[in-house]
């Protein structure tokens, strides 16, 4: 209601701003083109002097004067496409965390020279992160109405927010789907101790985000029974964890208690899951930890892991069977290399195109359409027969405390948050 009233309200004084400046550029015509300059004027004129240098310095600025209320006309009669560039960023505990900051050092940024790569190339590792967050990132073309929560990995240590975290939503964008990044707790205590059920920290950060996505579905044009999560390492075991455990309870009895909606649900509707970590028991990993046993809650899941995934590659194996054992579908792709951390298109790798693969898993689950194959067989040119154009590229959350922290469970105000229409539809070029 309030876009369309500023729409109309907008209208005319775009027209205002356009007349006056053409206006403006009228007057100077007549003008000379070029005045006695202040010393070469007579002192008697010299009012005279200063109207003709005026007008000429108005002549020049004219139509620059013309050129930016234009602008200012086109940007107020289109509000909305200005404002879509800027994702928005919500806390998840705007009155507090469940528990105690785990750290009372500022969120940084780790990286170093010599960390590996992931999909060659350096990103952005995360830690001390005390104040969680998700960043939504609405799709780039025709909207699906489906949604996926995105937990990056990195040992629930640090967050890969870049590599494990906006270039999914990159890909997610690209095939109509809304991506909702989720910058969870890190770090947690080592071992054991910073695991579910001992720690229930992050579990607690993934369910508050799906309640959030749900709450805010209606705004964000997402459909709240097309919400899935996609995890990392780290991140793919906490979304295992949701995936299982998305009734834990135990938040209720924390501080952060009134920022819970408990009539949401928190339940994934479809699960991606990326070279897991921690889900098989140590050392030979050849069983599942019961923690994570499949259940009712469990969804359809889409596996993908190496190998030689030093130390984690049997994760995937053992989850999958476990799913097999439940009857809970699945589709599993175990590639001979790639390591662990190859993250979405590591180069000149066999796994290099897995998002294909995952694609066309979601279109078998109908989470996507069904695919288009004219516009599969002429990808690679637009209408006009030119490239395609690249889709823009998601930009991470920084560290530090989100700017604008609209109440939990209220509609927010920031026009961010409403779906993106990308003009140009060659961003769907990515899609098998």
């Amino acid at each position: 209601m309030f876009s369309q009233l500023f729409f109309f309200l907008s209208f005319p004084l775009g027209i205002c701003f356009c007349s006056l400046s053409l206006f403006a550029t009228n007057l100077t015509l007549d003008v000379p083109a070029k005045p006695p300059l202040f010393a070469e004027c007579p002192l008697q004129s010299a009012q005279d002097c200063k109207t003709g240098i005026s007008m000429v310095g108005m002549k020049r600025l004219s139509p620059a004067l013309g050129l930016a209320t234009l602008v200012l006309a086109s940007t107020a009669l289109f509000p909305t496409a200005r404002a879509q560039s800027a994702p928005l960023t919500l806390p998840l505990w705007p009155h507090a965390t469940p528990e105690p900051p785990q750290t009372t050092e500022p969120e940084t940024d780790t990286t170093k020279p010599t960390d590996n790569q992931i999909s060659g190339r350096r990103v952005v590792r995360l830690t001390n992160v005390t104040l969680p967050t998700l960043t939504v990132y609405p799709p780039h073309g025709q909207n699906t109405g489906a949604a996926v929560l995105v937990f990056p990995g990195g040992g629930y240590r640090i967050l890969v927010t870049d590599g494990e975290g906006t270039d999914a939503c990159h890909w997610l964008n690209s095939i109509g789907i809304t991506c909702i990044l989720v910058k969870y707790r890190v770090p947690q205590p080592p071992g054991d101790a910073g695991h579910y059920p001992a720690d229930p920290s992050d579990l607690e950060d993934a369910q508050q985000a799906m309640r959030l996505t749900r709450a805010h579905a209606a705004e964000w044009n997402i459909d709240p029974t097309h919400i899935g999560v996609m995890g990392f390492s780290a991140g793919a075991n906490l979304a295992v964890l949701l995936c299982t455990h998305p009734n834990d309870d135990h938040v209720a009895s924390t501080p952060a208690a009134p920022d819970v909606n408990p009539h949401l649900n928190a339940r994934a509707d479809f699960a991606i899951i990326v070279y897991p970590a921690y889900l098989a028991i140590p050392p030979e990993n050849k069983e599942l930890n019961p923690t994570y046993a499949p259940n009712e809650f469990t969804p359809s899941t889409f596996l993908i892991q190496a190998e030689n995934d030093r130390g984690y590659g049997r994760n995937a194996l053992v989850y999958y069977a476990a799913l097999m054992d439940a009857h809970v579908p699945a589709e599993l792709h175990y590639y001979a290399t790639g390591g662990h951390g190859f993250g979405m298109h590591p180069p000149n790798a066999p796994e290099e195109d897995w998002p294909h693969l995952a694609t066309a898993w979601l279109r078998s689950i109908n989470i996507l359409p069904p695919r288009d194959d004219n516009r599969r067989n002429n990808r690679g040119t637009n209408d006009s027969g030119g490239a395609p154009s690249p889709c823009p590229t998601p930009q991470p959350p920084g560290p530090g405390r989100p700017a604008t922290t609209p109440p939990i469970n209220q509609p927010s105000t920031n026009p961010a948050s409403t779906a993106s229409t990308q003009p140009n539809p060659n961003c769907w070029s990515t899609q098998p």
